[in-house]
Parts: C-alpha cells; sequence; structure tokens
C-alpha cells in the first residue's frame, strides 16, 4: 500500500462517520456522489481516496455502508482499543480526560499523570492522577501505546522526550511549541490558537469581500 496524506487520512475519518450515521438509519448503499456531497468534497476525490486501499463498490449501486465502514474502521486501525495516558492535568487535560467519545471510538484513557502535588491522588472520571515520577515506569507497565501532552510551553519537549525514551510511538501534543521527535515516532499536534487564527481570518475576509463588493457597487 501506498503512503498517504494526512489530509486523505483525515477524509477518511470523516466518511466513516458520516457511513456509520447512515447506517444507523438502516441506509443499505451510497454512491460516491452523496458521500462527497456530505463530506464537502468531491465524488472524484472520494474515489481517489479510497483507490489507495484497493476496489471497493459496484459500478452503478455505490458502496455497501455496512462493508465499507468495516473497511475504514480496520484500515484506520479501529477494530481495537488503544491504550492512550494523558500528562498534564489542567484545564485542558481534565476537559479530554473527561471526554467520553475517546472511549467509545477506542481511545481509553487509562493513566493521567501532573506535577502538581495538590492534584496527585484525585480521581478524575474513572481515573487516578499519578505523581509525574512514576511517568516511564507506568508508560511501560501498562504498555501504553498512545499519549496525549497537555503540559505547559516550557516543559513540553522534555515531557516528549520522556514519553519517547519509554517507548511509546504516538503522541497527540496540546501545547503551542515547535516539538521534535526521532523517526519512528508519529505525532500530532493540536494548536487551538492557530485554529481560531484560521476563523478569524475565514470571517475578516468575509468582511473584506463584502465591503469590497459594497465599494464595487457605489
Amino acid at each position: 500500500m501506498k503512503k498517504v496524506s494526512e489530509s486523505t487520512v483525515a477524509r477518511l475519518s470523516v466518511y466513516l462517520r458520516l457511513l456509520s450515521e447512515r447506517e444507523s438509519e438502516g441506509v443499505e448503499m451510497m454512491s460516491s456522489g452523496e458521500l462527497a456531497k456530505l463530506a464537502g468534497a468531491t465524488a472524484a476525490q472520494v474515489r481517489k481516496d479510497l483507490s489507495a486501499f484497493g476496489t471497493f463498490g459496484k459500478r452503478g449501486l455505490g458502496y455497501p455502508v455496512a462493508e465499507l465502514s468495516g473497511v475504514l474502521r480496520s484500515i484506520l486501525g479501529l477494530e481495537r482499543h488503544w491504550r492512550v495516558a494523558l500528562v498534564g492535568a489542567g484545564r485542558i487535560g481534565m476537559a479530554l480526560l473527561g471526554y467520553q467519545d475517546f472511549r467509545r471510538q477506542g481511545f481509553p484513557i487509562v493513566s493521567a499523570f501532573d506535577a502538581d502535588r495538590t492534584k496527585v491522588g484525585q480521581r478524575r472520571h474513572g481515573v487516578t492522577i499519578r505523581a509525574d515520577a512514576e511517568m516511564e515506569r507506568a508508560l511501560v507497565e501498562e504498555a501504553i501505546e498512545i499519549v496525549i501532552v497537555a503540559v505547559p510551553v516550557e516543559v513540553a519537549q522534555e515531557v516528549v522526550d520522556r514519553v519517547v525514551r519509554s517507548g511509546v510511538r504516538a503522541i497527540l501534543n496540546f501545547a503551542p511549541t515547535k516539538i521534535e521527535v526521532p523517526a519512528g515516532v508519529a505525532l500530532k499536534n493540536v494548536n487551538m490558537a492557530l485554529e481560531l487564527e484560521a476563523l478569524s481570518y475565514a470571517l475578516s475576509a468575509g468582511r473584506r469581500g463584502r465591503r469590497w463588493a459594497a465599494g464595487a457597487r457605489a
């Protein structure tokens, strides 16, 4: 299988959610056009994305919804549960710990760590927060596969380095800073400020467009 882009993987996740919704409604078949319309893509894009993983569907009939959902879950590695740990039990960390869709989608947070002694020992959403010093040993002993990092910027790289040395090969980073990881470690950065700035740009561009249009008519 050839290497696919992050944007393709992101679209596969969107397709899966849409297919799952239609499956729950009793829909048995969907065309690439129908799926594309719901996903905000084109039928050609849907077919191209899926073709990277094989041949699916029947010409003139579309895709069997249940079958394609199963295929996408397999491609995305969602046929099993992944053991997830959280490092950083601040506001963002606690919100993530309480996000129930993680567990429903196969990503249960089974451990949490923080350097703040006042938080250590607290039990939140079924998980007991443990001391930062216990992290390396626990990651190994509990066979943690994914770590969510939600710590202050100034310690983010150090924490990630420790996580990597513990053998974890997948990290979701919420610290708004550049993080370096060695080859073979998958790193995904979530920078909420950048996402808000993108929305700000979209709103501002829309207003500018309306002003320019009004000026042109004047």
